[in-house]
């Protein structure tokens, strides 16, 4: 607990040396965190910003906006339409690059216009052992990432999230919704709104972790132990069989792994 203090002192140290950011905001768990944290240290010297995308489902701006409008912080929404960027719809293997890209760009414009010191965002040293070539960008931008500068684990995360009583303390991974993909298969609105329907539908069950990911018209399910347990029931493979069916998809499959971040990345 002693070393987890000291690195929760070492961000707000570190935030309080920036004098002024803004935040990428998500909503998700690092994002909240970071953004509760900073607007503690800086007051209205912290602002949020959230992207508003086809990637990005509703549910996930409409909790952002809640949040920062609880929470009292200054809060831009921004379109950043990842399919207008040429080549990002091909699912190149720097798609995350391109759309981080763009992204910390228009946020930079933000704070020009706020007359704001930096862009901060909330990656973690857990991110530091996958492919992540978003973090390209954010080298390249020059964002500022203060949770990995603090050496904060998504663990750790969740439990000063906790500690702070934020809603997010516990809610599941979220990425976006392009990641659902394998490189090389292009990226649609339509084929994003399949994906979208058919996780909030499992949200909808009461699964807490999921992924859907698309292989054409097979959607291969990730699902942690507890959803595991869910689906013993034939009753509610069905129900999901009969919705994803409805959707789109031909066959729907489990994978036996199990949940895990970056599975479309065991194909590099």
């Amino acid at each position: 607990m002693d070393n987890l203090t000291n690195k929760y002192q070492a961000l707000k140290d570190y935030l309080n040396k920036l004098e002024s950011v803004a935040v990428a905001f998500s909503g998700g768990v690092d994002s909240t965190f970071l953004l509760k944290v900073a607007y503690d240290v800086l007051g209205k010297k912290a602002v949020a910003v959230t992207a508003r995308s086809e990637s990005f489902p509703k549910r996930e701006l409409q909790e952002a906006t809640a949040y920062a409008e609880k929470l009292g912080v200054d809060h831009f929404i921004i379109d950043s339409e990842e399919l207008d960027i040429e080549g990002f719809s091909h699912n190149p293997k720097n798609r995350c690059y391109l759309c981080k890209s763009e992204l910390f760009t228009k946020i930079k414009e933000i704070v020009t216009l706020q007359k704001l010191n930096y862009v901060i965002e909330g990656s973690n040293t857990d991110d530091d052992g996958d492919y992540r070539p978003g973090l390209l960008a954010v080298t390249e931008l020059g964002v500022k990432s203060p949770l990995r500068f603090a050496k904060l684990s998504k663990d750790e995360i969740r439990q000063l999230s906790k500690e702070l009583n934020l809603p997010t303390w516990n809610k599941q991974s979220f990425a976006c919704l392009s990641s659902r993909f394998p490189y090389g298969e292009n990226i649609t609105p339509d084929r994003l709104q399949m994906i979208d329907q058919a996780e909030q539908y499992l949200l909808d069950l009461g699964f807490h972790q999921v992924r859907v990911r698309y292989h054409g018209d097979l959607a291969r399910i990730e699902t942690d132990e507890a959803g595991f347990e869910t689906l013993v029931n034939e009753g509610i493979r069905s129900k999901i069989h009969d919705r994803f069916k409805t959707i789109g998809f031909t066959y729907i499959s489990l994978d036996l792994k199990g949940y895990r971040t970056g599975s479309m990345n065991e194909t590099l």
